[in-house]
């Protein structure tokens, strides 16, 4: 069953997830910053590298904002570091290998491809507000030019 995203206004579901390189990120590490929370399906293909890159593009104007930068997939901490190192990427990517915070943000459901129906993760962006709340939310997230796209929302914060 899909569920819907998470709505903007409401409380952004908190998390502590291991990430890239060693360690663990909480949401609440990042208490009176905005945080951009992007979802990917998989680490290495074509949307979700190129979705990374443009973030990690423009992680300094995002910094410069005052906002941090995350990434999240189902794939494990080790793709997780090979696909940072591959691609070059500069933000924390965390590995949610049960889906819980997947489901929690309402991304992970049915998905059509090549006539085929299967669970993953919908390609969505969440903008936390410094207060804890979904400033913005992108449900589906069409890659080309969504990470300019997020920074414009930051910065009107």
């Amino acid at each position: 069953m899909t569920q819907s995203p998470i709505e903007v206004g409401a409380k952004a579901p908190e998390f502590t997830l291991p990430r890239d390189g060693g360690g663990e990120v909480s949401l609440a590490d990042y208490a009176g910053k905005p945080v951009v929370i992007f979802f990917y399906p998989k680490a290495n293909t074509p949307g979700c590298t190129t979705e990374a890159r443009d973030f990690t593009s423009l992680l300094g104007a995002f910094e410069a904002a005052g906002a941090v930068v995350l990434g999240i997939s189902k794939d494990s901490v080790k793709k997780q570091e090979n696909f940072a190192a591959k691609q070059e990427l500069g933000m924390a990517l965390l590995s949610d290998a049960d889906g819980d915070v997947c489901e929690r943000y309402g991304v992970w459901g049915e998905k059509q491809m090549y006539g085929k129906t299967f669970m993953g993760i919908t390609r969505a962006t969440f903008l936390v507000g410094p207060d804890g709340t979904v400033a913005q939310a992108w449900p589906k997230v069409k890659v080309s030019g969504h990470a300019e796209e997020v920074l414009d929302a930051v910065r009107a914060l």
